[in-house]
């Protein structure tokens, strides 16, 4: 008896390990939605295109605007240019 105990036990814990939640990723996006549906002033921030923003506010009241704190990691070089050596 107290082996089958444990084994429901040991079956019980490892069901519960893989329904526990996990911790969402913060993502940055380039386009956000704004307007009368988002109280806070930088709306919705979760687009990748121009054209995702603006489906989701069709027909509503809303707008689409980039995200102004967004970072692009790969095109970081291109705002600081390498500075080019003079060839003699």
């Amino acid at each position: 008896m107290r082996i089958v105990f444990l084994a429901a036990v040991a079956v019980g814990a490892l069901a519960a390990t893989g329904l526990t939640s996990t911790f969402a990723q913060a993502r940055d996006y380039p386009f956000c939605i704004k307007g009368d549906d988002y109280g806070s002033p930088t709306g919705d921030c979760s687009f990748d295109t121009y054209e995702q923003c603006l489906a989701a506010a069709s027909g509503r009241r809303d707008y689409c605007d980039r995200n102004y704190f967004f970072k692009d990691a790969g095109n970081a070089r291109a705002a600081y240019p390498k500075k080019r050596s003079r060839q003699y």
